[in-house]
């Protein structure tokens, strides 16, 4: 496969596989120390940063910063309307929907999205949690009641619907070894293909050059 995580999580290479050049991978921000969550703070991982560091190069977002919601912030959340719709408003005034704002703002980052070979996500977040993220009930009848955790962040989710193929994971998913290493087996081989194919593409371009008269 070219590169496989041992127990520790360190990446193992084999003959095949090179590890001078840094994989481009997204990530959210507060993953790597960045002090961009509702209160301020982050949620450094030593993990991400130090071992996966070493061979991959991040791109770090914060949606929520990106639409202009500021540090510190009220905090959001999901909630469900009827039986299909999750929004994603302000906790304190279910009227502020940050919705469409977080999904336009996904499709304006396709530039760099799109030079991806992976995406680490926070996880739990309402805007770029992968699973089980908390869905509150809407109708103030139901205000005591627990809520749902099958929820998925309103930016990740539209990041994994404009790039399906694309390996994603979030923090705690690394912590199990079978995921951390399927997640950075697939990093590998989606990077190793785009090189392929861009060895492939500019042999072909010379050789077109070549033959011009």
């Amino acid at each position: 496969m070219g590169a496989q995580a041992n127990k520790k999580g360190r990446i193992i290479f084999n003959s095949a596989c090179s590890s001078t050049v840094k994989i481009p991978v997204g990530i959210s921000s507060c993953l790597v120390g960045e002090r961009v969550r509702y209160d301020g703070g982050h949620k450094l991982d030593t993990y991400i940063t130090q071992t996966l560091g070493d061979y991959f190069e991040y791109s770090t977002f914060c949606p929520e910063v990106a639409i202009g919601m500021g540090i510190p912030r009220k905090p959001i959340r999901l909630i469900r309307l009827g039986l299909d719709s999750i929004r994603c408003v302000a906790v304190d005034d279910s009227g502020r929907d940050f919705t469409q704002a977080l999904e336009q703002c996904t499709d304006r980052q396709r530039e760099w999205h799109e030079k991806l070979c992976g995406y680490i996500f926070k996880k739990n977040s309402p805007s770029c949690g992968l699973e089980r993220v908390k869905i509150w009930a809407e109708s103030s009848t139901d205000a005591g009641q627990e809520p749902g955790e099958e929820g998925v962040g309103i930016y990740a989710e539209k990041l994994m619907e404009n790039y399906p193929t694309l390996p994603v994971i979030d923090e705690s998913r690394l912590g199990d070894a079978v995921l951390r290493e399927n997640f950075i087996q697939q990093v590998f081989a989606l990077h190793r293909w785009r090189l392929e194919n861009n060895l492939e593409s500019n042999a072909k371009q010379e050789l077109q050059e070549t033959t011009k008269d």
